[in-house]
C-alpha cells in the first residue's frame, strides 16, 4: 500500500508542470532573441521586447547600438543583467532638460553629476527608484541586456 500512495504521489508531482508566474529563459533563447531585435532597431538605435510581467514587475530584453536618454523612474527600481557588448552606465546625478514623457517617467538629454560605471556581459546593476540613469555606448559598438523592472511602493 505504501509503494502505491509513493507511487501516486510522485506521479503527482511530475505532472504538476511549473507552479504559476514562473519563467526561465536559457542563455541561448536570450541570445536568440536579442538577434531577433536588431532588425527592429527605432531611429535612436534601441530595440526592446517584454518577455514577461507579472503584477509588480516585468522582464524586458534591451539592444542599443547607441547611447539613450537620461532617465528617472519615480516608481521603478531597475535591475540590468547584461548579456553582451560593451556600455557606460552614469548614475545618479539630475536629468538635465527633464520632460515628463509619462506619469512617473522623466527623460532627458543628459545627466550631470552622475557616476560613471563601465558595463560588461555579466555585469548586474540595481538602479532605486528616483535614480537618474543613462546607458551610453561607444560608437560601432551595442550593448544588449535583460532589464528586470520592479514598482516600488
Amino acid at each position: 500500500m505504501k509503494i502505491i500512495v509513493l507511487f501516486m504521489a510522485s506521479a503527482a508531482w511530475m505532472m504538476a508542470g511549473d507552479p504559476e508566474g514562473f519563467g526561465q529563459w536559457t542563455s541561448a533563447e536570450l541570445k536568440e532573441a536579442a538577434k531577433k531585435l536588431a532588425p527592429k532597431m527605432n531611429e535612436s538605435k534601441i530595440a526592446t521586447e517584454v518577455l514577461a510581467s507579472w503584477g509588480n514587475h516585468n522582464l524586458m530584453l534591451v539592444h542599443r547600438e547607441a547611447s539613450g536618454q537620461a532617465e528617472w523612474h519615480e516608481t521603478q527600481a531597475d535591475v540590468f543583467i547584461v548579456q553582451s557588448g560593451e556600455g557606460t552606465l552614469v548614475v545618479g546625478g539630475t536629468v538635465v532638460d527633464p520632460q515628463n514623457v509619462s506619469p512617473h517617467e522623466v527623460r532627458g538629454a543628459s545627466i550631470q553629476g552622475g557616476e560613471t560605471k563601465r558595463l560588461s556581459p555579466g555585469d548586474i546593476v540595481h538602479i532605486p527608484a528616483k535614480t537618474a540613469h543613462q546607458v551610453m555606448v561607444p560608437q560601432g559598438k551595442h550593448i544588449t541586456y535583460e532589464v528586470v523592472k520592479v514598482d516600488t511602493p
